[in-house]
């Protein structure tokens, strides 16, 4: 579902330690972003749903073997008590599809994202198959706390609605934009303990400038990232 443009995007991060993402949304970019209208995130404690004395969330796994999975009904209870028809689920996982650049555009258009964070072993997987939209996966590693990659998604996603940044013109240029890495920034002195700053980003000529650039992110690429360069690229 299309976000409204004078619509906040709302994030409602389901997890185990909402202390983790209540801590990122206070400060920087983000926590001005709230202040200002432009995104709402939330942060809940997935045991609020969870029946027992103890409030237990997770459960050994069937089957045998070592950790914790989460259970489903405090997840389904959850998941549909704060959903509705403009919901898009996500479950942060590190066997989902990777995260990029254009997944974060796709999600900065939504209306409302409910990011499950996985802790331990996952989730019950009628979780994912019942309720969950996307599986997102941010990188090649585990972590033992979900949350962080919950937080990662909110950053990245925020940072393409319109107004978070202030000035738009910051995501041109930056590494895998156009499937490039990002050039080199320079900023005074001019010159630190002889280090000099490329002659050309001094001589004002901005369409030149611009072509160096690009060449510094193309090379960059094609050094540390080959996969990134497309065939019109190279």
């Amino acid at each position: 579902m299309i976000r409204m443009m004078n619509s906040p995007l709302r994030f409602d991060v389901l997890s185990l330690f909402p202390q983790t993402v209540e801590a990122f949304t206070k400060d920087s970019i983000i926590g001005k972003a709230i202040d200002r209208g432009l995104i709402d995130v939330q942060s809940r404690d997935l045991r609020d749903w969870s029946k027992g004395k103890h409030r237990e969330a997770d459960d050994r796994p069937f089957g045998g073997g070592a950790g914790m999975v989460l259970k489903p009904e405090p997840l389904f209870e959850a998941i549909e008590e704060i959903s509705d028809q403009q919901t898009t689920v996500v479950y942060m996982a590190p066997d989902g599809e990777k995260f990029s650049t254009e997944l974060a555009k796709e999600f900065s258009q939504s209306q409302h994202l409910v990011l499950v964070s996985g802790h331990y072993e996952g989730i019950d997987q009628r979780v994912r198959d019942h309720l969950v939209d996307r599986e997102v996966s941010i990188g090649d590693y585990v972590l033992t706390n979900g949350a962080l990659s919950a937080c990662v998604l909110i950053d990245s996603v925020s940072r393409h609605v319109p107004g978070v940044l202030g000035d738009e013109e910051s995501l041109l240029g930056e590494s895998f934009e156009d499937d490039l890495l990002g050039c080199p920034q320079y900023t005074r002195p001019e010159d630190f303990r002889g280090f000099k700053v490329p002659e050309i980003l001094l001589s004002g000529n901005h369409k030149a400038i611009a072509r160096w650039r690009y060449e510094q992110r193309l090379e960059k690429t094609r050094r540390l990232r080959p996969d990134l360069v497309t065939i019109t690229q190279q």
